[in-house]
Parts: structure tokens; C-alpha cells; sequence
């Protein structure tokens, strides 16, 4: 029995999959254009894992000490497309399941967004790389999330907008469905859009 949905957050929860190449990339390169797109990849991974801070981030990228608050608020603030569909898909849900969510990201960057979108209040846990030292789709952090949340893989249902990811899980006994915004061919369990996953879970 579905006891808990874990929802993806890039690509899923807001519209933009791939956050670091069309995001955040063109946000520094906007401010500072002689930063390497390949480092600025190297750094976010390493923020991403927990190894660096988010300040720490901004200032190996080139930022002045004085400028990094208002240019990481700047970033956080403007970049992001929250699908519309997921507040009140989450509400409905949340009647019947537990919320969770999993995310490759800087661990100050989600709480901000969380608490930005008014996301926190429909969750009852966040699981983020920068906080666990390990990204997906490493088996690792799934098998982290199972022993935190005390769930059977076959009591949680895994939403992710990559299938390699989704895969990941099936293969761990997760109940798993591709969010296939994007088109991916993909035979196995998937739907395009809030309102069909809420018709499928409900």
C-alpha cells in the first residue's frame, strides 16, 4: 500500500529540468561573461554535494564579498517557473499520502525556494544532495530517503523528470512514474502533467 509521494524538484516541481545549463549558466555569464561555463558546472556539483556553501559558490565564481547576497537572492527569486499544476495537486494528495521530496540541489537554495513558493507547508520531508552528500541517481541517496522516511520501497511512489533516475528506483522496488514534460521515449509508467498524475494517484 502507497503510504508517501517523493516528488523530483527541477523539472517536476518547477518547470526547468536542466537548472545549471539554462539557468543558473546564462544568470553569472549575464554578470560576469568571462566565467567558464565548465567550471561553473564544477563548482555547482560541488555545492550541490555539500562540500562548498552557497557563499562559498559565488565567491569562487568570481563575486564580490559585497554582492553575493543580493546576487544569489536576485537568482533564486527571478529564475524559477513553479508549475501551477503543483500546489494544488500536492494539497489533494496530501490527504491521502505523506509528501516528500528529492532533489539534486544547493541545500540553501532549496530551503529558499521552498519557503519562497510556499512549498514547505505541504511537505513532511526534504531529502537534499547538499544536505546528503550524494546525488542521484547514486542507489545511495534512495536507500537514504527509504531508511529516513521508515518506508518500504513498495509503500513510496518516486516522480522524476529523467528516466535514468526513475529507472534507478524501479530497479530498488520503488513505485516509480517518469513526468515526461519534455517528450522522452519512454514505455513504462508516465504522465505529462499535475493533473493526470492526480487522476492516476487518487
Amino acid at each position: 500500500m502507497v503510504k508517501i509521494i517523493i516528488f523530483d524538484v527541477m523539472g517536476v516541481v518547477f518547470t526547468e529540468g536542466d537548472d545549471v545549463e539554462n539557468l543558473l549558466i546564462p544568470y553569472i555569464r549575464s554578470l560576469k561573461s568571462d566565467v567558464d561555463k565548465q567550471e561553473i558546472k564544477k563548482l555547482y556539483i560541488s555545492t550541490s554535494l555539500g562540500k562548498l556553501t552557497s557563499h562559498e559558490f559565488w565567491q569562487l565564481a568570481g563575486f564580490e564579498e559585497t554582492d553575493i547576497s543580493e546576487t544569489e537572492q536576485n537568482y533564486l527569486e527571478k529564475s524559477f517557473s513553479l508549475d501551477p499544476g503543483f500546489l494544488p495537486c500536492a494539497k489533494a494528495l496530501k490527504d491521502r499520502y505523506g509528501i516528500a521530496l528529492l532533489s539534486n540541489d544547493v541545500s540553501e537554495w532549496s530551503r529558499f525556494l521552498r519557503k519562497h513558493y510556499d512549498i514547505e507547508p505541504l511537505i513532511d520531508a526534504a531529502f537534499i544532495s547538499g544536505d546528503l552528500g550524494v546525488r542521484k541517481p547514486d542507489p545511495e541517496i534512495y536507500k537514504i530517503v527509504l531508511e529516513e522516511l521508515g518506508k518500504e520501497p513498495g509503500e513510496c511512489v518516486f516522480i522524476d523528470d529523467d528516466p535514468e533516475r526513475v529507472g534507478i528506483a524501479r530497479e530498488l522496488g520503488i513505485n516509480s512514474i517518469l513526468f515526461n514534460r519534455v517528450g522522452h521515449e519512454y514505455n513504462d509508467m508516465q504522465v505529462e502533467s499535475f493533473e493526470q498524475l492526480k487522476e492516476l494517484l487518487l
